[in-house]
């Protein structure tokens, strides 16, 4: 399955998919808790530099990703 991101202004609500990214219902609920976690995280340990956390976190999301060699 391919991830598509929600898209401003045409995501839909009604039914199980999103008629904007495709995406089940429950799939963005996920994804935004998964979000909210890490924001939360984020905001308790009072990082000033927010966008380096950021990109290390999906730094290492993409190396946890990649198939042993």
């Amino acid at each position: 399955m391919k991830f598509n991101p929600c898209i401003a202004g045409k995501c839909t609500d009604q039914g199980t998919h999103c008629e904007g990214c495709g995406r089940s219902h429950e799939d963005i609920a996920e994804t935004k808790k998964l979000v909210k976690a890490l924001v939360d995280f984020a905001q308790r340990k009072g990082y000033e530099n927010s966008e380096e956390f950021a990109n290390f976190i999906g730094k290492s999301l993409l190396n946890k990703l990649q198939p042993p060699a």
